[in-house]
């Protein structure tokens, strides 16, 4: 399963969230199981463990089998969650897309496999795929998601050339358009800023998170720890400027924290990572 995806930050995380025996913790993203692994192997923790993807989900259940009881699993966007009294000693949210649904050709996030262009995180959502956005959205409509969730500076010239080439139902022919449009000197291939940003606006992947940022510091117990770990500047910086901004919190993090070299060359995804932590500061000190 590691092959799949393996989970950054795991031990900056754990001393982040500063992990107690018999504590309970809210894993937001559980992916695979990496970080939710990590505490669960602290005596008598429990986690609860979210995901809007199914299949991640099962994978991870598979993981965390030898834990038993002392998770629970609960398939919905981080943004939705409704845990009721519940508080929790800590929390981390593992933000993105993982390398395991980079890697499933048949989602249709990555312009490297052909497959229907669909990107959504959860496959039983009724909202529009990557396929009804390119297909039916205006070329204004279409730049403004590839400048403001991709950065992509060509943005308009792109999404006038889509216009003119579609119906595109594919990501191999999305790919191809883009980089039929633009003679990139980068390293990265000419798509990437542009599947970056359909996944964002399919998904609503900053709107969420903004939701999220709102609601889980009242989830936590006075005294507990949020972590978040981002991997581009888009969800980065609202994660900053919102803690920055909420009277509950406490920034511990004036620098995210950063990979190591060791685990950046075992694992090439960490470079780009970014973990930020805030602690819920008591009753008391809020009302100063």
């Amino acid at each position: 399963m590691e092959t799949l995806h393996r989970s950054v930050l795991i031990e900056e995380t754990l001393a982040g969230l500063q992990i107690r025996p018999g504590g309970i913790y809210l894993d937001a993203t559980v992916g695979l199981g990496g970080h939710a692994e990590a505490i669960l192997r602290i005596a008598c923790t429990q986690v609860v463990a979210l995901d809007q993807d199914a299949v991640a989900i099962g994978l991870a259940a598979q993981r965390l089998q030898p834990f038993e009881d002392r998770v629970r699993f609960e398939q919905t966007n981080f943004a939705d969650f409704e845990p009721g009294d519940q508080q929790f000693d800590g929390i981390v949210a593992d933000l993105g897309v993982s390398s395991m649904q980079l890697d499933s050709p048949e989602r249709g996030f990555s312009w490297r496999y052909e497959a229907a262009l669909d990107m959504r995180m959860d496959t039983t959502s009724e909202g529009p795929t990557a396929a009804d956005l390119i297909n039916f959205s205006s070329a204004e409509e279409l730049a403004n998601i590839f400048w403001q969730f991709g950065e992509e500076r060509f943005s308009r010239r792109i999404a006038r050339r889509i216009v003119e080439r579609r119906p595109l139902y594919t990501t191999t022919a999305l790919a191809q358009v883009v980089a039929s449009t633009i003679h990139s000197r980068q390293p990265i291939h000419p798509a990437t800023r542009v599947f970056q940003a359909l996944r964002i606006a399919v998904n609503r992947e900053l709107a969420v998170l903004e939701t999220f940022l709102a609601r889980s510091p009242d989830w936590v117990r006075g005294g507990g720890h949020l972590a978040v770990i981002s991997f581009h500047s888009l969800e980065d910086r609202p994660v900053k400027h919102r803690w920055r901004e909420d009277p509950r919190l406490e920034v511990l993090t004036r620098k995210p924290i950063t990979s190591s070299e060791a685990e950046i060359k075992s694992n090439p995804r960490a470079r780009s990572a970014k973990l930020r932590i805030a602690r819920r500061r008591l009753s008391e000190e809020s009302s100063l």
